[in-house]
């Protein structure tokens, strides 16, 4: 049977002293985890390992001896260490030496109550303690193949990490102790601290407790009644700026909460959450500070006007075109030069109030500048928002010839069940038969006749509307992808992926040291690190927008029936 010794790398050069780690029966490894050196009091050791225990919860126990002698090993220290293995209870003891400057160990066991010792294949694996303990084990993200396979494999991993990222306590204590235990790890030269960490952690306190503070307030402002009215109710359910600080305003109470994240999976979820915060408000102050130089604000008013008066005078051109005889085509007249005035009617309505809206446009955009230092995202919303609310009367144009498209499909399809002796059942949602007078038939004819002959005239109008509304849509939905890949990216994993790597394991990987026969196999293992698309999927933040699962053929459908089409939709949200 193979036994599989797990080293760490920096007990390498170690004086010689006894082994402590853990043993793992079901797979018959063990893992080495400190050497206690001599001299030592038996009786203190067991204490100092009975206490790591009671606070680990690891069973760290002496697994065995470690010799490392430049010189010839002496007869009295390999009695010596032999006799050790009667003092500490192990069933299984390991004698590990390393003679001179010999790349090859040597390694045997020796078991206490066996009557007919077996001989054991050892392989020493090196590990280095520092990356196994600071690392954290992400299970399998491809489970198609093989999942069994794999899931087993991660489990004993698993064990591994664990063992050495539980035993943390165990690498508080340095050289420069005054204990009665003296041990070699990974932070035996001195424990690592940074004085800046310290002095932020002290600093923390009270700014998170003042954070905490402002945010209560301001969500008991946002939960009073007042903002349960209608206005105010429905302004808070449709602009996307109202969402996207709400959304922000549950990640400021996820960061200022007082409460010890309980696992690696909310700890990430913390750290992405404040770097995405960070991150997101540098980049709305960098775009502040560029709009407020050189006057852009001025400049972006006085173009915005002519702009807005560009769009109506196209549109304009383009309902005189439609009310003639577009690419050729022989229109209902009355139809279409109702149809016609009507929407000239809506534009000159519109750039009546753009223009009476004109003196306060600077001094609107310069307020609303100022939200920018909320982050580049709740910028970013806002101007989905403008955009929504200058092009309102290309909506209600949509709107309108949605409408009364979809109208005429829906009565020709009656109508044409009617031909056939067929009605819609509302109750049951099927089509029953049914039989009609002669004075019904008569009826549905002209109404049918009526409404396809008007159905080319609509369908004009709802098409031309339609790519301007879907136009309008693709950059409202460009500018909300941008949001929410702010929103949902895991920054700080993505920047601990590129600088510590280690830091998000896959799993690992063996590379042969050296090899020779009566000589335990030298392996060494090394960390595969998550991949960068795997750590976006591990870590990916969720965010406020629900985006519907519509197929191609499910909008083509909605197009050709003339359904309203929206940009996105929340949760919850019923679609019109």
């Amino acid at each position: 049977m193979v036994l599989k010794v797990f080293f760490p790398t920096c007990c390498s050069s170690a004086e010689s002293g006894i082994l402590i780690g853990r043993w793992i029966a079901e797979q018959n490894s063990a893992v080495i985890l400190a050497v206690v050196h001599f001299p030592f009091i038996p009786v203190q050791v067991k204490q100092y390992l009975s206490e790591v225990q009671r606070v680990t919860k690891v069973s760290v126990s002496v697994l065995g001896s470690w010799s490392n002698s430049k010189q010839e090993k002496e007869e009295s220290l390999s009695e010596f260490l032999e006799d050790l293995g009667t003092i500490f209870s192990h069933e299984l003891w390991l004698q590990i030496s390393k003679e001179g400057d010999s790349k090859f160990w040597s390694c045997s066991t020796l078991q206490k109550h066996s009557n007919n010792p077996k001989e054991e294949e050892i392989i020493l694996v090196y590990y280095d303690q520092r990356k196994v303990m600071l690392s954290h084990l992400h299970p399998p993200l491809d489970t198609a193949t093989s999942a069994e396979h794999k899931v087993d494999d991660a489990a004993k991993l698993s064990a591994i990490f664990d063992t050495v990222a539980r035993s943390k306590i165990l690498f508080m204590t340095d050289r420069y102790d005054d204990g009665p235990v003296k041990l070699t790890h990974w932070q035996s030269d001195g424990v690592e601290a940074s004085i800046i960490v310290e002095l932020m952690k002290q600093a923390s306190v009270p700014a998170c407790m003042l954070l905490t503070f402002l945010l209560s307030l301001i969500s008991g402002i946002c939960r009073s009644r007042v903002l349960k009215f209608w206005p105010l109710s429905f302004l808070w359910s449709k602009l996307s700026t109202c969402e996207q600080l709400g959304h922000r305003l549950q990640h400021l109470q996820v960061i200022s909460s007082n409460k010890k994240a309980q696992n690696q999976t909310q700890l990430m979820r913390k750290a992405n959450i404040f770097v995405s915060v960070l991150i997101d408000v540098a980049l709305g102050i960098l775009l502040m500070s560029w709009l407020y130089r050189k006057n852009r604000i001025g400049h972006l008013a006085d173009t915005l006007i002519p702009v807005a008066d560009h769009v109506a005078e196209e549109l304009q051109d383009l309902l005189q075109w439609l009310m003639g005889a577009p690419a050729g085509l022989k229109m209902n007249r009355a139809l279409d030069q109702v149809l016609g005035r009507f929407f000239l009617y809506h534009i000159h309505l519109w750039i009546s109030y753009i223009h009476l809206m004109s003196p306060f446009i600077e001094m609107i955009l310069w307020y609303v500048g100022l939200s920018a230092c909320l982050g580049l995202t709740v910028a970013l919303c806002i101007l989905s928002d403008i955009i929504a609310l200058l092009t309102f009367h290309i909506y209600c144009f949509y709107v309108y010839g949605a409408r009364l498209y979809c109208l005429k499909i829906y009565g020709l399809s009656s109508l044409w069940r009617l031909f056939r002796g067929k009605k819609w059942n509302v109750l049951r949602q099927r089509v029953d038969s049914c039989s009609y007078d002669l004075d019904q038939l008569f009826i549905g004819t002209l109404l049918f006749t009526i409404l396809l002959f008007l159905l080319p005239t609509t369908a004009l109008y709802y098409l031309v509307f339609t790519l301007l509304r879907l136009l309008v849509v693709i950059v409202q939905g460009l500018i909300h992808l941008l949001v929410d890949l702010i929103d949902s990216l895991p920054l700080y994993s993505l920047i601990l992926r590129l600088c510590r790597s280690y830091r998000l394991a896959a799993g690992v990987k063996f590379r042969v040291l050296e090899q020779q026969d009566g000589k335990p196999l030298r392996l060494l293992m090394q960390i595969n690190p998550l991949s960068y698309g795997g750590v976006v999927q591990t870590y990916r933040l969720p965010t406020y927008s629900c985006y519907p699962k519509d197929s191609w053929t499910s909008l083509c459908k909605k197009l050709f029936l003339g359904e309203l089409i929206y940009p996105w939709k929340h949760k919850g949200e019923k679609q019109d």
